[in-house]
């Protein structure tokens, strides 16, 4: 058996490698990269490393020879349009190089998100090749919250967003990346799509007595406007298109639309891990 991992270097690609190692042998498994010089690592750990572009499919049909499974992690590509082509030209080199099984790292509820098209559109071109396939619906990365930057509310002693009190379906990278080693390693999960969120969603009100209890310190969670927020994160010295994006993501947590729970998770890995220990990591 070969699996391959396409966006190996990346940050959920290299966490996936990382628990596909503790499962089987290194021989076992391919790393597609866009640059080898980064992937030295992963060679030294007998990992066999090829040389992939989305944007070159001849490249895509090299590196999948061979292969029997397939983790396809989704282009970071802006450009949705581009994104498309990117996404035809892997399945196209899954089906031709004969690939067994294509695990693929679509978006949470997909189908009810407006921003989800391409995940969809992917989807579907997965099923035009009749490969068995597993998707894996990840929900928001919960690191865009948990981060280094949280020492900055310990030390104001007050978090400002515009989420007012909604909830956060976020999971850790380590959690999804665990979810895609177990796919790829158990049988039984063809043809099956997992929404992969969190089931004990968070608020901004428990991410401040999460810091104030870890620190000792009072911290406390303020709710201002969308506009209010855009403004404070570029005072802050976030570009004016990353504070809009910050802002317009807390606005649909306010509206609710990040708080739907399954246990699909919990059944794949057999728990996340505690945001409490997120917090603590990021802190250190």
């Amino acid at each position: 058996m070969k699996i391959i991992v396409t966006g190996a270097t990346g940050q959920l690609g290299n966490l996936v490698i990382q628990h596909l190692l503790k499962k089987v042998p290194a021989s076992h498994i391919i790393a597609v990269v866009r640059n080898l010089e980064k992937a030295a690592a992963l060679a030294a750990l007998g990992i066999e490393v090829r040389l992939a572009d989305y944007n070159v499919p001849e490249s895509l049909q090299n590196a999948f020879r061979l292969g029997t499974k397939l983790l396809f992690i989704s282009s970071s590509e802006s450009d949705d349009t581009l994104r498309v082509v990117q996404h035809a030209n892997v399945v196209k080199a899954a089906r031709d190089q004969k690939i067994q099984h294509i695990a693929y790292t679509s978006f949470a509820f997909a189908e009810d998100n407006p921003f989800a098209r391409v995940h969809l559109a992917t989807e579907n071109a997965i099923h035009t090749t009749r490969i068995p396939y597993t998707f894996l619906r990840n929900g928001g990365y919960t690191e865009f919250f948990i981060n280094a930057s949280l020492k900055t509310y310990i030390k104001s002693g007050t978090i400002f967003t515009n989420t007012n009190n909604g909830k956060i379906n976020s999971v850790s990278r380590i959690d999804l990346a665990l979810a895609a080693a177990t796919v790829l390693t158990e049988e039984g999960h063809e043809n099956k799509s997992y929404n992969l969120v969190s089931n004990t969603p968070w608020s901004f009100d428990d991410l401040a007595d999460i810091l104030s209890d870890i620190s000792g310190k009072s911290v406390t969670h303020q709710s201002v406007s969308y506009e209010e927020e855009k403004s404070l994160l570029v005072q802050a010295g976030l570009p004016k298109s990353f504070a809009e994006t910050t802002a317009f993501i807390y606005r649909t947590i306010a509206e609710g639309q990040m708080e739907r729970t399954t246990d699909d998770l919990q059944q794949l890995i057999g728990g996340q891990t505690p945001i409490k220990e997120l917090v603590e990591k990021a802190l250190q």
